[in-house]
């Protein structure tokens, strides 16, 4: 199975996702991809039988502007995909700010920031260029599709009690019972 493919058709069979992912392309901001929940669930449910579902939570909109530092700019996007489609809850984070908050070196690009993720299911990202949806995934998408939930190695140690308060205040194992808790 090319787990690519099942991601991008997935998104494409998705009205609701596929909408924000042209919002997304639209702004053309530097860098911009939807991740995190907005794949992984989308998947998770697929993998549950579970018919479509709209985006559980915020949508993660994650993007790479050095010369953007400020706030404001992720509040202004916001605002701005708000206005577009005001039915989703929307969170813009530029990534090239988000190193100093999570207590990491600086990032260099979105994919260098999704490697500091919490999650191997959740470092997942997809954006669409206007034909194609494109996939990011730096840890690969073998343990998103085997419902595999294993923390990153910066979540195994030195941040395990945040990976062990998301997998409790998510519920996932009990959202997707079929997945399977990997400690390391």
């Amino acid at each position: 199975m090319d787990h690519v493919l099942a991601i991008q058709d997935l998104l494409a069979a998705d009205p609701r996702r596929s909408e924000a992912l042209s919002a997304v392309a639209d702004l053309s901001l530097p860098d911009a991809w939807i991740g995190a929940g907005f794949i992984r669930d989308a998947v998770w449910d697929h993998l549950h039988g579970h018919s479509f579902a709209p985006p559980a939570g915020d949508v993660d909109v994650v993007w790479f502007a050095p010369d953007m530092p400020l706030e404001s700019a992720d509040r202004d996007i916001e605002d701005r995909l708000r206005s577009m489609l005001p039915q989703f809850t929307w969170s813009v984070k530029n990534q090239a700010r988000m190193y100093s908050r999570n207590g990491d070196m600086p990032y260099t690009s979105v994919v260098d920031a999704m490697m500091h993720w919490p999650e191997t299911a959740t470092a997942v990202a997809a954006r669409y260029d206007g034909r194609k949806i494109e996939v990011s995934a730096p840890f690969g998408l073998d343990d998103l599709f085997a419902l595999r939930l294993r923390p990153t190695a910066a979540f195994v140690e030195r941040k395990l009690s945040i990976f062990q308060e998301r997998l409790r205040s998510k519920r996932w194992l009990e959202r997707y019972p079929m997945l399977t808790l990997v400690d390391r």
